[in-house]
């Protein structure tokens, strides 16, 4: 039974209709601060925490409701003798309800605030009461999520009381709000310390999806509460939900256009770039695209690191595409792709920002840091030199190579990813698969060292020029001997890209 509720709130929301359900049946409301205030002005029957306490706010609002006489109503176990006797020798009464929801610290600590500032909306009252209600939630119930009002005014209006199961759930949901809290802060204040002891991680669910990778398979996309990232801040211009495939495919098909200056389209399918192309306006770079793999981009995800126009929308849509993406969009260009309402349109308002990658294994969670480094130098091993054109295609390879699963191999010519091999458990037969492709191609990039001479070898027989490859292999020198042989040019980069 429900005779007292201690109602402080940050956000407003749905509030007064809660408060003003609870007080027609006789409950008592306490309260401070801006949601004593708000009540009072609604008409309501209000006490304030001070006046429970004896204890007026102090350091700017800081202490309020740590206090005994608070927290004591809160925890008391109703059917433990010794608890309610000591409430009853210290005339504390029992809190029967506990409404909180805390400072916008995930909102906060994205925005452009100081160090200091952003400190200030870190919660302790809050969280010190939801956790307390929690812990006690056979006889306390606890609400910090607004949606949860409607079902818990049902309850009492229907039966009286609220049910074990829906306190529970909602004990349950204030231990995963305060960890998911509690994380943020955490990494805030360890933010320069790469690998602390313990993961603390902090998303919240955007929505449910309507399957994983396969039909069989549940899903759901959570965003980061710590920042805004290209991928929980773009805006869907037109089509339906993206689902688990889609936003993999779209997280790898933009960091591919954001690793160039120059306007690029990257034709993606199942996590893996098809075509990728360099060009003078938006339109030439996607038809570049385009011929890289004419076949395999019909049905797959276009991403563009410029403004889209009319003429590259209605080039575009003369084939199914499941998503176009790009940082803007022309008003006329915008009409042209809706014009397919099936076609996922995307605005994504941020660059990459992720400085970690993670991935789950049975029982643990491997952490790295993004790849972020393209080379270390670029080292002339052979003979020859790759012409200044030459070094731009290599560049232009490796940066590809970095979003291929290895083992990768691009092979390119002026600007244009030809040919694209990659997840072979051989590094030849991706060699093979790239060359095939890419008949035309002239240049070659590989994502690690070649342990033999043979992808030297395979190259010639296709008029491969120069080759770019990390180095690093006790057998370095065959390949070297082999370009030299060919005559073609090979660099050394330091740096390896395995993609598993």
């Amino acid at each position: 039974m429900i005779k007292r509720a201690l109602i402080s709130v940050f956000d407003k929301t749905g509030v007064y209709d809660l408060a003003k359900f609870l007080s027609d049946r006789n409950v008592e409301i306490i309260s401070s601060g801006g949601t004593y205030k708000f009540l009072k002005e609604q008409g309501l029957e209000v006490k304030e925490i001070a006046e429970i306490t004896k204890a007026p706010e102090m350091l700017d609002g800081r202490v309020k409701t740590l206090h005994p006489v608070i927290h004591g109503g809160i925890l008391a176990i109703r059917d433990n003798e010794e608890h309610m006797s000591t409430l009853k020798e210290r005339d504390i009464d029992t809190i029967d309800m506990v409404v909180v929801n805390l400072y916008p610290f995930f909102e906060k600590v994205r925005e452009d605030l100081t160090f200091e500032e952003k400190v200030e909306f870190i919660d302790i009252g809050g969280p010190t009461m939801l956790r307390s209600a929690a812990k006690n939630f056979k006889d306390v119930v606890v609400m910090h999520d607004v949606n949860d009002y409607q079902k818990v005014m049902e309850e009492i209006a229907e039966s009286g009381d609220v049910s074990f199961t829906t306190r529970k759930k909602l004990a349950g949901k204030v231990f995963n709000l305060t960890n998911a809290y509690d994380a943020a802060i955490s990494n805030f204040l360890l933010g320069d310390e790469e690998y602390p002891e313990y993961l603390s991680i902090s998303y919240k669910k955007m929505q449910d999806l309507r399957y994983g990778e396969n039909p069989h398979q549940s899903a759901a996309y959570y965003s980061s509460n710590e920042f805004a990232g290209a991928m929980n801040s773009f805006e869907i211009l037109n089509g339906k939900p993206l689902s688990y495939n889609n936003i993999k495919d779209l997280d790898i098909a933009w960091k591919v256009v954001c690793e160039f200056d120059e306007v690029v389209t990257c034709a993606l399918k199942h996590n893996t770039p098809c075509g990728v192309a360099v060009g003078e306006t938006v339109y030439d770079s996607y038809v570049k695209a385009y011929d890289c793999d004419p076949i395999s981009i019909f049905g797959g995800i276009v991403a563009v690191n410029r403004k889209v126009d009319k003429e590259t929308a209605l080039e575009m849509n003369k084939i199914f595409l499941e998503i176009v993406a790009a940082p803007e969009f022309d008003e006329d260009a915008l009409e042209v792709l809706k014009g397919k309402k099936n076609l996922r349109v995307i605005k994504v308002n941020s660059k990459p920002v992720d400085k970690k990658y993670m991935v789950s294994v049975d029982g643990g969670i491997l952490v790295q840091q993004e790849d972020k480094i393209l080379l270390d130098e670029a080292k002339v091993v052979t003979t020859k030199a790759p012409s200044e054109e030459e070094m731009k295609d290599l560049i232009f390879g490796m940066k590809v190579v970095k979003y291929v699963k290895s083992n990768a191999i691009v092979v390119v010519k002026d600007g244009k990813a030809v040919g694209i091999g990659g997840g072979q458990v051989n590094r030849i037969w991706a060699t093979i698969e790239a060359l095939e492709r890419g008949k035309d191609g002239v240049v070659l990039a590989s994502d690690a060292f070649f342990p033999f001479g043979d992808v030297v070898e395979e190259a010639a027989k296709h008029n491969i020029s120069a080759i770019i490859q990390p180095g690093g292999s006790i057998r370095d020198e065959d390949s070297i001997e082999a370009c030299n042989k060919h005559g073609i040019s090979m660099v050394f980069t330091g740096i390896r890209h395995f993609k598993h």
